[in-house]
């Protein structure tokens, strides 16, 4: 979250920074509970020193009409500061809760707009192909290659679940590794994380685990959620850490199951493949200093970028606009590759890589020591590598090939051990 001073002390760019992002927040009252609870505090701590004068008095020689007066008191005292004490925290309580709802501050140069239409398209790397055969989207691909099975999923599991089944399986441990092993060329230390998280760490990654909006599927009798994302468990695996300042920068890579509700999503953009209930992803994670983080921005954005040429897909990158970030975001990037079966032929985001500057370190308490031997909040970036199912999507429609079999791009075919799925119905 925000510090509370800059908060108060840039209230009016606070109030614009969450209307540009369509949020509500009430900043007005998180700077009048700030003040309250400055007025709190020094008044408490004034009763804690005449409850201490009063406990250095009695150590005295005093008779015993005095002692018993400076009894009372202390008495009286000590009811006063507990009560001081207990409205302190019941504001201090307020105030963290009205301070969590504010977003992170934007970035000076994200684009200002509401949804996804208004973000700006600032690269484009490669060609949609333009096919010489009536093209099929993933979803047709899948079922006559008898590689993706949604109808079973269905039954078994519910709307929004698939099987992958024959070189289904390969590909989507062929896309795994080939993100893995240029992350581990790159100096990225590889995790396999736990697909579950306590409520407490996707909080303080920004993540809302309740409520009508939440995209999050919460364990309730255990206070844990599944996990829509490693940004959750990569980002909580150093919750309350000091970091000397040369162990920094840390590169993470994490495997996990991702999970998520994805309640309302339906239509001609969330068929198939885009939108699931679940899927495999390798998430991209650091944790800097404040003044590398944009430096390290463009750095996962870079290797997203190497991992989808080196796909052979056509992709643009976009910077996301203030109503399409999320919350701990200060600016973020997304690469959207050419599905040539959404609607006709049209740009999806494969993966996205946001800089949370010291917004989710603050709520995790993860920091760092200066040169001058002082606490300081670290910077945390994520970006995702490759997420499986929408990579499928983009290999298998940009692949295809006349008698509907599919040619892997040839930096898969080690991985994979076949260069071509061919049609089995």
């Amino acid at each position: 979250m925000l510090d509370y001073h800059f908060i108060l002390d840039n209230l009016q760019a606070v109030k614009k920074n969450i209307a540009d992002r369509y949020m509500k927040a009430d900043a007005d009252a998180v700077a009048a509970l700030f003040n309250r609870r400055t007025e709190m505090i020094t008044a408490l701590q004034g009763l804690q020193q005449q409850r201490n004068a009063n406990a250095a008095a009695m150590k005295g020689k005093l008779e015993a009409e005095a002692r018993s007066r400076l009894i009372e008191e202390g008495k009286q005292l000590k009811e006063r500061v507990a009560a001081a004490e207990g409205e302190l925290a019941a504001v201090e309580a307020d105030l963290e809760t009205a301070a969590r709802r504010i977003p992170n501050m934007a970035h000076p140069d994200a684009p200002i707009g509401k949804e996804d239409k208004d973000n700006l398209e600032v690269k484009r790397i490669g060609e949609p192909r333009k096919f010489d055969f009536e093209s099929a989207d993933h979803v047709k691909l899948g079922q006559d290659l008898d590689i993706i099975d949604f109808d079973s999923g269905t039954k078994v599991s519910g709307t929004k679940f698939y099987y992958l089944k024959n070189e289904g399986v390969f590909l989507e441990l062929g896309l795994v590794r080939y993100a893995l092993d240029i992350l581990q060329r790159k100096g990225f230390t590889p995790f396999i994380t736990p697909d579950v998280a306590k409520e407490e760490i996707l909080e303080g990654i920004g993540f809302n685990p309740r409520g009508a909006e939440s995209n999050v599927y919460v364990l309730s009798e255990e206070k844990t959620c599944l996990i829509g994302t490693a940004e959750i468990t990569l980002g909580g695996y150093y919750s309350g850490a000091i970091f000397p300042k040369e162990k920094l920068p840390l590169r993470m890579a994490g495997l996990s199951h991702c999970f998520r509700r994805e309640a309302g999503a339906a239509g001609q953009f969330s068929k198939g493949l885009y939108r699931v209930h679940q899927f495999t992803k390798v998430e991209m994670f650091v944790y800097c200093l404040p003044e590398e983080s944009d430096r390290f921005h463009e750095e996962l954005r870079s290797v997203e970028e190497e991992i989808f040429s080196g796909l052979e897909i056509p992709f643009r990158v976009v910077d996301t606009c203030t109503g399409d970030l999320g919350a701990p975001a200060y600016r973020k990037w997304d690469l959207e590759a050419w599905m040539p079966g959404r609607n006709g032929g049209e740009w999806g985001e494969v993966t996205s890589t946001s800089n949370c500057t010291d917004y989710q370190a603050r709520r995790l308490n993860i920091r760092y020591k200066d040169d001058n031997g002082k606490n300081r909040f670290v910077h945390m970036l994520n970006g995702t590598a490759i997420a499986v199912s929408r990579a499928i999507i983009a290999v298998l429609e940009n692949f295809q090939q006349a008698d509907g079999s599919v040619r892997l791009p040839q930096a898969l075919v080690p991985y994979c051990g076949f260069e071509v799925i061919r049609r089995k119905r």
